[in-house]
């Protein structure tokens, strides 16, 4: 096998930041690729709703590409189920939230572009679900995380 440039990155963070009981692990950082992408892999355990607010952002498209189970995503108050092999691409500014109402697991490969937001959003929104200790995290303060990394909480 041929070297690789030294500017290619293989798997930046073998780190997956643990949101409760979801999972986020960056594939490619916006510092890999130059601020155009940001890949991550979100996995989903049955049954279970996303703890932050929904929400919407205005400067990067958000693609979700499912691989396993059943995500149902709401956009701007419209349900959509992202299963295997399908995707979603949602646009600037609209409002979504996710929920996993199946009995699979799902594991979903997603895609920020440009590269607008990383890994120490959801480093900092863990810290606060984890310090929320099984019950909701401060919204006050997540509200605060999620505008500091260009996301706008829906009200």
């Amino acid at each position: 096998m041929a070297p690789q440039p030294a500017n290619v990155h293989v798997n930046p963070s073998d780190e997956t930041i643990h949101l409760g009981p979801l999972g986020v692990r960056f594939l490619i950082t916006g510092d890999d690729a130059s601020g155009t992408v940001a890949l991550f892999e979100l996995t989903v355990p049955a049954a279970q709703r996303l703890t932050a607010p929904a929400h919407s952002h205005d400067h990067y498209e958000e693609t979700v590409y499912g691989i396993e189970g059943v995500l149902t995503w709401t956009v701007d108050g419209k349900g959509i189920d992202v299963g295997p092999s399908q995707a979603l691409c949602i646009p600037r500014g609209a409002v979504h939230r996710f929920d996993n109402h199946g009995s699979q697991d799902v594991k979903a490969l997603c895609a920020i572009t440009p590269a607008a937001i990383g890994p120490q959003y959801f480093r900092e929104s863990a810290a606060l679900i984890s310090a929320a200790a099984g019950g909701p995290p401060d919204r006050v303060k997540m509200a605060e995380v999620m505008r500091r990394h260009g996301l706008t909480p829906a009200p």
